[in-house]
């Protein structure tokens, strides 16, 4: 689409980025990581083995040398463990990246906040490329920014909803105040979210349960994959303006 995609001196080749919860199993995950295109797979440290090589690991099947790994904190509660998950990853070799959970709430999986805000700080100041997974606000989303964060990860609906865009003004507030990259995770449902979000004018989209728990993922994969470049495409394009009423296609100067 020729326009570069860069974080912190990485450059990405996909504006998809995709998890690897909830799929069947590993060989299922490696073919739908293949036919999104993504080059960014997202990876629960508390739940899934990247770190331990004598057994069964995830990193057997998806290429490290292929894909961007970034490690994530979900399933952690409190700062402690947070810092512990990336620190783990860190030490094994697997990423200074890391896409930073603090869990407030078990039922809703809203982010605390304020327990975020502390984790990106410290995590910041300790070298990491810290992608915080936060509320659709503006104002939070700005000091993570300003607490080290490299971009800013607002929910779009409740984790694994599949609800969509449920704020899109909220989102294109925080698209006019930050500063680094707005990268929606949570909430997608169905490639038209996918391509709402990109239109907004958000930078990617982390997409996991609306393709691992599709009737056919790898095909869901694929049109994740066409669902965002479709969106980039239509947000550089610049949309026309929205009217009340109708205004004809054709041109009628002379005609009789």
């Amino acid at each position: 689409m020729g326009d570069r995609f860069l974080i912190k001196g990485i450059e990405f080749r996909s504006r998809l980025w995709i998890g690897t919860g909830k799929y069947k199993n590993f060989e299922e995950t490696a073919r739908a990581a293949d036919a999104s295109g993504a080059d960014v797979i997202t990876v629960a440290v508390r739940r899934v083995n990247i770190v331990d090589r004598r057994s069964e690991n995830l990193l057997d099947y998806i290429d490290p040398k292929k894909y961007k790994i970034l490690p994530n904190t979900a399933g952690c509660y409190t700062v402690p463990d947070a810092l512990r998950y990336s620190r783990l990853a860190r030490e094994a070799g697997v990423s200074d990246m890391v896409k930073l959970e603090v869990i407030g709430d078990e039922k809703t999986l809203f982010p605390d906040t304020a327990g975020l805000l502390r984790a990106t700080e410290i995590l910041a100041k300790e070298g990491f490329a810290v992608f915080p997974y936060t509320n659709d606000d503006p104002v939070v989303a700005k000091r993570l920014e300003d607490a080290g964060a490299v971009a800013v990860m607002p929910l779009g609906a409740p984790i694994g909803s599949g609800l969509g865009i449920r704020n899109p003004y909220n989102m294109k507030i925080i698209l006019e105040v930050a500063k680094v990259p707005v990268i929606v995770d949570a909430g997608v449902g169905t490639a038209s979210d996918a391509t709402v979000a990109m239109e907004l004018g958000c930078d990617a989209v982390l997409i996991n349960t609306a393709i691992a728990e599709a009737k056919d993922p790898i095909a869901m994969a694929e049109a994740m994959k066409y669902a965002v470049i479709a969106g980039r495409l239509a947000y550089k394009s610049g949309r026309i303006p929205k009217k009340l009423y109708g205004a004809a296609s054709s041109p009628i100067e002379g005609m009789l």
